[in-house]
């Protein structure tokens, strides 16, 4: 896949870093001095992870160099590093392992959560707040007007690059045998919108981007005016002519026993 943009992913920051906030405050670890936030994207959470834990050595990774570059600039006191999550091996063991809205795009969860956990040092946590929203109507329009249209072939199981994620059962049979304690919820936040042309501009910069890239520069536009009449129809207009994006969330906090 192309780069990530950083400009279009940071278009609803406020929105994005609220859940990523919420996942940091549920951390119980009081004095950790090795943090690590894979996936971090342009450093909204990565700052959050900074404010909260001052004294840690805090390092973020991603596999985007444009949104490191951005994180770079935000956060200079931080480490950051190109690097994918799959094969993420740290120096230490880490005190926090944190993960927000980046583990949807790793294959084999099953072997992927139990991985990371063992990165984690005794005491220390591992964090995790995915998407939920597979089933959402922005989700399924994506996959209806990939299928229906002339270039179904083209974008092929490209549409399905975010990989399954487990249920929240299965998330926590896979880390309780090796955890003091699992904390996990899920969590749908409405985001008020002011237009469906709002959410097909959210999700440009994540869940689209793999139905957009295989098709031509002729062709993203019809696929857009096909996915924002969708998305109107499955979105309309509140009392005051905004629209509510519902978004499931899961969230997961593995706490390692001393």
């Amino acid at each position: 896949m192309q780069d990530w943009n950083p400009q279009l992913y940071r278009q609803f920051e406020a929105e994005r870093t609220r859940p990523a906030l919420e996942l940091i405050a549920r951390i119980e670890s009081t004095d950790p001095r090795q943090v690590t936030d894979l996936g971090c994207g342009p450093g909204n959470s990565t700052e959050g992870l900074f404010e909260r834990f001052p004294q840690a050595v805090v390092t973020g990774i991603d596999s985007s160099e444009s949104m490191l570059d951005n994180a770079r600039r935000r956060l200079p006191s931080c480490r950051f590093s190109r690097e994918d999550i799959s094969g993420w091996q740290p120096a230490v063991a880490q005190d926090i392992v944190y993960a927000n809205a980046s583990l949807q795009w790793v294959p084999d969860h099953q072997t992927l959560f139990p991985r990371l956990f063992s990165m984690v040092a005794a005491g220390g946590s591992l964090a995790v707040q995915m998407p939920d929203n597979r089933q959402e109507p922005s989700h399924r329009e994506m996959r209806r007007v990939a299928d229906e249209g002339p270039w179904r072939d083209q974008i092929g199981e490209a549409a399905r690059v975010r990989v399954k994620t487990l249920s929240a059962v299965e998330y926590y049979d896979l880390l309780t045998p090796h955890a003091e304690r699992v904390d996990i919820w899920r969590t749908t936040y409405f985001h008020v919108m002011p237009s469906a042309q709002a959410i097909v501009e959210w999700v440009r910069a994540t869940g689209l981007r793999p139905f957009l890239e295989p098709l031509t520069d002729e062709q993203r536009p019809e696929f857009l005016k096909k996915y924002l009449h969708g998305i109107e129809g499955a979105y309309p207009p509140r009392v005051d002519g905004s629209v509510l994006l519902a978004f499931p969330r899961l969230f997961i906090v593995a706490r390692k026993s001393r």
